[in-house]
């Protein structure tokens, strides 16, 4: 069963006029950052948490808990950093992104989790940051159809003038959330949770800006996300 699909004429219709998005400048940025701050409070709260175990002196025996807390949780912090600077923001002065840098980046935000990422990338493979930061987020998004496990395969394809960006999710309970549905098929969230959709939408948003499409499959074990874009 096919959840969204939009053709290359919608696609180029929508970057023609952003005016016509479900969600206007301001509106999209306050949801941006409520989830950036959503993410970035349990990392945070642990090193806190490690830190108070650090100066409590009756507990004192556990210190080496209290390290282990804080390296791991500012381990993921600086994961967040790093992913979101490519996800959601400008990353710098970077216009080129290599298959490596962009593996590393999920493989941080995906790292202990239950589902295994399959990278079938080429690490000295390149891409535009129109191209990285879809790429980021659609195989983020494919790990996250995977709450009970299984396996994401991500990997890209070019054709002529085009550079299709697939994630296919297979695992016993695979699915996608309703809002990550709604998110991705670039319309406005009437119920449910907000950052269940922010993510989806910017997904959705970063490929029609450029003039390209989306599309969502879903099947009983089975969830595929592709996105075509100019290469």
């Amino acid at each position: 069963m096919t959840l969204t699909q939009t053709s290359p004429a919608d696609a180029s219709s929508a970057a023609d006029d952003l005016a016509t998005l479900p969600v206007d400048g301001a509106e999209l940025a306050t949801y941006v950052a409520a989830k950036l701050c959503h993410d970035f409070i349990s990392p945070s709260g642990a090193i806190m948490s490690g830190l108070d175990l650090l100066n409590d002196p009756s507990a004192q025996d556990m210190r080496d808990d209290a390290l282990g807390l804080i390296e791991q949780s500012a381990r993921k912090m600086v994961a967040l950093v790093h992913f979101a600077r490519v996800a959601f923001g400008a990353a710098t002065s970077s216009e080129r992104f290599a298959g490596h840098e962009l593996r590393g980046l999920v493989s941080g935000m995906v790292e202990g989790g239950r589902a295994v990422m399959d990278w079938r990338i080429d690490d000295a493979e390149q891409f535009s940051k129109p191209q990285a930061r879809a790429l980021v987020n659609l195989a983020y998004l494919t790990m996250g159809a995977l709450p009970s496990g299984g396996t994401a395969v991500v990997s890209v394809r070019r054709d002529d003038a085009t550079v299709v960006l697939e994630g296919r999710a297979e695992g016993a309970r695979a699915r996608l959330k309703p809002e990550a549905v709604t998110g991705l098929a670039g319309r406005r969230l009437v119920e449910g949770l907000a950052g269940q959709w922010i993510q989806p939408f910017w997904l959705w948003l970063t490929v029609h800006e450029v003039g390209g499409a989306l599309t969502v499959d879903s099947e009983d074990g089975r969830v595929s996300i592709t996105g075509s874009m100019p290469a």
